[in-house]
């Protein structure tokens, strides 16, 4: 079984809108990484998160903006052969981002970000009250780098190598 990179940006924002939640990584002041789950907003290379106005994460990202944003497809198990251990293998697909995070302090601008994270779980229009948008943190995370993969398909050599790269 072999990874694959994608390189088709389309097939990239298709993993990453297939998702509930990223995880994002950051460092603590102490130096040490603090991975967590959150709810998401993406549109035009821009990744969209909010959360409390305070708390471990703002700590670390107020020392360090630098953030690493993973998202990946639920992994499906499959085999090429169901009495051979060694041909079961994993199968998905993952986006790795990369950027530095940017908190948002205009209200229109929090409005619009509030919109396009919504717009993730819902078609539907939304309000807010001047109370909640000033009172969350919103963060805007620029992707300065992604690197995306399919993993666990077949060797490239087998005849169903290119039927695997659906994810």
């Amino acid at each position: 079984m072999i990874t694959v990179t994608v390189e088709e940006r389309h097939l990239t924002e298709e993993i990453i809108k297939k998702n509930a939640v990223c995880y994002v990584g950051m460092i603590t002041p102490e130096g040490l990484p603090y991975v967590i789950p959150m709810n998401f907003g993406y549109k035009d290379d821009i990744i969209y998160l909010h959360s409390a106005q305070e708390g471990s994460s703002i700590t670390a990202l107020e020392n360090n903006p630098n953030v690493c944003i993973t998202f990946c497809t639920d992994p499906t198990l499959t085999y090429q052969n169901k009495e051979v251990a060694c041909s079961y293998r994993v199968k998905g697909a993952s986006a790795i981002c990369y950027g530095k995070v940017v908190f948002e302090e205009n209200f229109d601008e929090k409005v619009n970000a509030l919109n396009i994270i919504m717009g993730q779980y819902s078609e539907r229009k939304f309000s807010y009250s001047d109370p909640a948008v000033n009172n969350v943190k919103v963060w805007k995370v620029e992707i300065e780098r992604i690197s995306t993969k399919v993993f666990g398909v077949p060797h490239r050599n087998s005849r169903n190598y290119k039927d695997n790269l659906e994810f």
